[in-house]
This record gives C-alpha cells, structure tokens and sequence, in this order.
C-alpha cells in the first residue's frame, strides 16, 4: 500500500497502476470539503463518472449519487455444488446446461415476456413514497431474473476439488440507472442554488444529511440494493432448477452475495460516517467476499481482514485495462478465441465487439490479488468453465 498526500489529505492506494483520469479524479475527490480522514483506492482502480470505480470514500454527513454510480447494488453471488465438473459430460455441458440457463435467462437488454410471481420482489419498502422505484413497478415484475449487459455474466466454475461452481455479476438493471441519474440531476440543481463550493465539472454532487432529498435518495437506493439481491438470487434459483434437471441429486452450498456500488452508514475511526464503494467490496473481518476475474481467468472467494485504511473494504474483480471502444480497437479476436479454447472454457466470442470484455481488456487478477493480501485472504480459487456474457 502507497500513501500520498493530495490537498492535505492522505490517500491510500493499493496499486502501482493507475491511469491518469482515474488519478485526476482521486485528486478532485481530496478537495470535498465534507471528506472524512483519507481516501482508500483499491488495486482494481480505472476511470468512471466522477469518482473512480475501485474508490472508497468516506463523507461526514452528505451522501453523493456518482460515488455509488448508476448499477446501484452491483455485485456478485456464488454457490458450491455438490458435482464435480469431471463428471459433467461435454455435450451435457453444452446443449443441455448452457442452454437451459440462456432460456430461462434473458440477457442484455432483454426482459422476461411475463411478469415474475412477487414474491420475488423486495419487500418492507415504503414504495408509495418513492419516485422512481414506485413508477418502475411494472417494469421491475419483468426485469427481476435478468442478467444485463456490459460486464455482467454468468460463469460455471470449479474449485481446485473440481467442485462445480456458479457465480452471477449483476446488479439493479434500468432501475439503478435510473435513480442514480434522477438523483444526480438533482443534487446538480440543488448545489447550484445553495452557491456549492465543489465545482460541478466535478461530477460530484451531493446530498447533504437530514435534507428531504437525502431521504429520498437514501431510501430509494436502498430499494435499489435489495432489487439487485433479488435479481441475483432468482437467476440463481433458475440455473439450480436447471442443474437440477440435467445432473440427478445435485445439492447446492448457501448462496454467498456481496454487493459493490452502494452507500452505507458506518463507523471508522471513532466517528459514523457515510462510505460509498463505487466498485469496491466490504472487507470487514470475517466477511466472505468475491473477487472474480475477467472472462477466462481465475475467480477468488475471500474473506475480509478489515483493515482500517481501506476503511473495510476490497477490490470487487480485476478491473479494466483498456476501455471498451480501445479494447475493439486493439485486442485479437482469433487470439482471444484460441486462448479461451486452449483452457477448454465454453464461451460465446463470436465478434469484435465482444473484444470489450476480453481477458486482456482487463487488469491481471493475480496482481490484483497480491496487491491486497493485507485486505483479504482467499478462501477458494475457482477457474472458469463456462462463460455467458451479457
């Protein structure tokens, strides 16, 4: 861990690479009047709206949207199956799993054509008294149990016992984006009529503590963390039934989760403040986490140390490299097709474009890893064996 000083607060940064935009944003974070003791970066860091994904920031008394980000909830889950993959013929694998998962499973933009039961749904939300959440209601019945795009996938995975693995990255699909830009807009007026001394090219603004636009961001994105579980958990509960059909009297582990872009109330330093982890996992003692890698690399199951200068928290995956648009420009689809099969992995690399979630679009897990032995230890490491990709 490095400690520099930037406008006369520390930074600990768990890395020894770092862009330069994501490093300018680090510096515009240290001038918050509201910054709580330090920053925290973790090793994954790379660019994003305002605050870099892989940030932890800790704030006395305002909460601001871009430092949870627009997948409010994002995160990840894994369970341990009782098969081992040895076991799993390759055309079963292929033609009977993987495409039991796809069907009961949209994916990218796409939404189930029939409303999910409720039950799915989170409850003990004040929805009547929400914005967003409460005119989404109709959508969320169809977007719950769905995987998303970008960097979201599904991976079937084993363990060094050839245990088989699943483990989904998902978060809180239209609904996060949604309020997080409402919320955004919002503060953005509001810190333009309060004369705000943080610079709106920032992107950074915020809503402070005990105002009636704090409670309701709050509470919405809380909402938006809890959808996020449910989603996760549903697509879970799908490719259970799924393993179910095809391998006779497969049992299923607890479903480890933990989230990556959210807000909460907590005490660090003997004062309670708000941490935002935009990118970042809790790592308090005794939490189990997941580090996953990129797609064809090695996946991690942890558990937290909780070390305080990083205000409890970890990395939550590899990080990228290279940004999508520099990804399609200059990674090898052929090599990256080549290195996938030379490790038996089943995928769906088909385009240039699929180039922007390639192994080399993103950041080594191994170093990643190293870099944060101090964060976390690892419980499991687990290799891909099945890729979907949103």
């Amino acid at each position: 861990m490095e400690v520099r000083e930037m406008n006369g607060h520390p930074v600990m940064i768990w890395t020894h690479e770092m862009e330069e935009s994501a490093l300018r944003q680090i510096e515009n974070l240290s001038t918050l009047p509201f910054l709580f003791h330090h920053l925290a970066v973790m090793p994954d860091v790379h660019a994003g709206k305002g605050m870099p994904i892989g940030g932890v920031l800790a704030c006395r008394n305002v909460v601001i949207p871009n430092a949870v980000g627009v997948d409010i909830g994002c995160g990840m889950c894994a369970v341990k199956t009782s098969w081992k993959v040895s076991d799993i013929p390759l055309t079963v694998l292929r033609k009977e799993i993987m495409r039991g998962i796809r069907k009961r499973i949209p994916l990218g933009r796409d939404h189930h054509k029939v409303a999910q039961d409720p039950q799915y749904l989170p409850v003990g939300h004040d929805i009547d008294s929400m914005t967003i959440v409460k005119r989404r209601q109709t959508a969320l019945m169809k977007e719950i149990g769905t995987l998303g795009g970008g960097n979201h996938f599904i991976e079937l995975q084993k363990d060094d016992e050839d245990h088989l693995w699943i483990m989904i990255h998902s978060g809180s699909r239209n609904l996060g984006k949604q309020v997080g830009d409402y919320y955004n807009e919002l503060a953005q007026r509001l810190n333009a009529r309060w004369y705000s001394s943080v610079s709106p090219d920032l992107d950074l603004a915020f809503l402070p503590y005990r105002t009636p636009e704090f409670k309701a961001y709050w509470a919405e994105m809380e909402f938006c963390v809890d959808f996020a579980l449910c989603n996760r958990r549903l697509m879970m509960l799908r490719i259970e039934e799924v393993l179910s059909e095809v391998l006779p009297g497969i049992m299923f582990e607890p479903m480890i989760n933990i989230a990556h872009n959210y807000a909460a109330w907590e005490e660090h330093f003997g004062e309670r403040v708000i941490v935002h982890r935009k990118g970042a996992t809790k790592a308090s003692s005794g939490t189990v986490g997941i580090i996953p890698g990129s797609q064809g690399t090695a996946s991690y199951i942890v558990e937290g140390l909780g070390h305080p200068d990083s205000f409890c928290s970890c990395s939550h995956g590899a990080g990228r490299a290279l940004s999508r648009t520099a990804a399609m420009q200059t990674l090898d689809l052929q090599e990256e097709i080549a290195r996938l099969e030379a490790k038996g992995i089943v995928h769906a690399v088909r385009y240039q474009e699929d180039m922007q979630e390639a192994t080399g679009a993103y950041k080594d897990i191994e170093t990643v890893i190293a870099n944060e032995q101090d964060l976390v230890k690892v419980r499991t490491r687990l290799l891909p064996v099945a890729v979907i990709k949103g």
